[in-house]
């Protein structure tokens, strides 16, 4: 929203007093959790262990029923701002769950193929070969890992600040770009290249950043959530908002955000397809963002919360 509208969104979000109600981001997590509970009793016979994930998702309905519902002081009123992205961490997971730990189809032949007809080539597997460089390996393995900060930035920047409406905006983008993702991983699975290829050279990945990374996908890395690459949706959608509340914050997150968008497929993590439809996504949600805001906040605003 711009001009009225954005000052009288920040004016209702302003925090003053229990906020009853669902809020846009615990309406998209209520429909994910739906899905997700769907697609769970689905495979439920074929695999048990999924049990586990509709167990999870009734607590985080739950939780978000609380959040909703419960009169909250000021802890819990920050603390709703931000457990949306939060309760990723477990939805994250449920999704290596629901694919049987690596026993579900995946499609990686058919985006290879995409690769092929658009790049000419497998561009995560050759690009690092054909221009080898350790100390590239470094930065982009670090910006790769820059992901995790770049996604929290904006919404606890602008909560520090007190502009609820701000967080609450970036909460709401970054958090459609991973639920937009999600489900794709769950119905159409890519393994990607981190595991349909090759590790790549010893000296390539021998350094802190390359170890930091590998180290954290070897404890936290779920099977099919490869296209679209939702590190690179998600990252994007982030920098878009904190530009939307920030320029200096924007322009802060911008060059790992690029770094980011490359490294992933440089340091063999996606295929080029994946970056570049996560690419895609991002662009999608922030247009279609913007443009809802832009139209309820004609109407009334403040209304999107």
């Amino acid at each position: 929203m711009t001009g009225g509208g954005e000052h009288a969104e920040g004016q209702a979000e302003s925090g003053d007093g229990p906020v009853l109600g669902l809020r846009a981001s615990e309406w998209m997590l209520l429909v994910y959790l739906v899905l997700t509970s769907v697609i769970a009793l689905a495979r439920l016979s074929a695999r048990p262990a999924v049990r586990w994930v509709l167990l999870a998702n009734a607590l985080s309905l739950g939780l978000v029923w609380l959040f909703a519902r419960a009169p909250l002081g000021w802890a819990g009123r920050m603390l709703r701002e931000l457990f949306p992205l939060a309760l990723l961490g477990a939805l994250y997971p449920a999704i290596d769950i629901l694919n049987g730990f690596g026993a579900v189809t995946v499609h990686d032949q058919v985006v290879r193929g995409w690769e092929l007809a658009i790049f000419g080539s497998q561009v995560s597997r050759t690009w690092w070969q054909s221009s080898p460089s350790a100390p590239w390996s470094v930065v982009l393995h670090a910006a790769y890992f820059a992901y995790y900060p770049i996604i929290a930035a904006p919404p606890i920047t602008f909560l520090l600040q007190g502009r609820i409406g701000e967080a609450r905006r970036a909460v709401r983008w970054i958090l459609a770009a991973f639920l937009v993702c999600y489900p794709v991983f769950l119905l159409f699975p890519v393994a990607g290249p981190y595991y349909e290829f090759p590790r790549p050279d010893r000296w390539f990945v021998d350094n802190w950043a390359a170890r930091l990374v590998y180290g954290t996908l070897a404890r936290g890395s779920a099977y099919g959530a490869a296209f679209p690459s939702s590190h690179v949706a998600a990252t994007l959608v982030a920098t878009a908002a904190a530009f939307r509340g920030s320029r200096r914050l924007g322009w802060t997150l911008l060059l790992p955000a690029g770094l980011l968008t490359v490294g992933v497929v440089y340091c063999q993590m996606h295929y080029a397809v994946d970056a570049l439809a996560g690419i895609l996504v991002g662009v999608l949600i922030v247009v279609g963002w913007r443009a809802l805001e832009r139209g309820v906040g004609r109407q009334a605003p403040g209304t999107i919360s």
